[in-house]
């Protein structure tokens, strides 16, 4: 199909046997799903994101249409995170109470070049997940909340609560992290800057890895 495609038209296509236009969506959002799962689950990063690609196919009686397409897809790749979590690690996950550092003990693996870049990734781990979650997608991918309340599957004044919540969850930490009360207060003070420059930190570990077509 023409590279100029929606990415619904591509969805159809690929849901009705085009390989070429499977692979075209993949290429499309691979980065924006990496990012999601990259500072999150260290290994497993590769087997979830294919598995949220082949989950657009799986489950296209789910889908409405009501919505967009990266909303659909961050959906998926929510419910894969919280099913990987609950398979391999905690059965019973609790993500307005446990941290990814606690479930999968050990920093992040995300390369960083600024202490200030380190100590966001590491802030982010350690709060509850429902709360990194909401943060990342909110800060990295610039998602409205309208959009967050149907990716979170909670009303939208639950997501601008549980933002607000998780940047002061996020201070907590990383007031432990920092090493001087200067940094910590550039940091919650350029929170915006300092997580468009994490994305990008990301955003380079993800090239370096590349990306294969589902």
């Amino acid at each position: 199909m023409a590279e100029r495609s929606s990415d619904f038209e591509l969805l159809d296509a690929w849901r009705a046997g085009d390989a070429g236009a499977g692979n075209q969506l993949f290429r499309r959002h691979f980065g924006a799903v990496c990012r999601f799962f990259r500072n999150k689950v260290g290994d497993g990063v590769d087997d979830l994101i294919q598995r949220t690609f082949l989950a657009c196919v799986e489950s296209k009686h789910a889908f409405r249409g009501d919505s967009s397409f990266r909303t659909y897809l961050f959906t998926i790749a929510r419910h894969q995170l919280y099913a990987h979590i609950e398979q391999r690690h905690r059965p019973r996950l609790d993500g307005d109470r446990m941290a990814m550092s606690d479930i999968v003990p050990g920093p992040s693996r995300v390369l960083a070049r600024k202490r200030e870049q380190r100590q966001l990734l590491e802030g982010l781990r350690r709060i509850p997940l429902d709360y990194q979650v909401a943060l990342e997608l909110y800060y990295w991918e610039d998602l409205p909340a309208s959009e967050l309340a149907r990716i979170l599957d909670v009303p939208e004044g639950t997501v601008r609560s549980r933002i607000r919540k998780g940047k002061v969850l996020l201070q907590e930490v990383l007031e432990q992290l920092a090493g001087d009360a200067q940094s910590l207060d550039s940091t919650m003070a350029r929170l915006e800057d300092w997580a468009r420059s994490v994305r990008e930190c990301v955003d380079a570990d993800t090239r370096a890895r590349g990306g294969e077509s589902p």
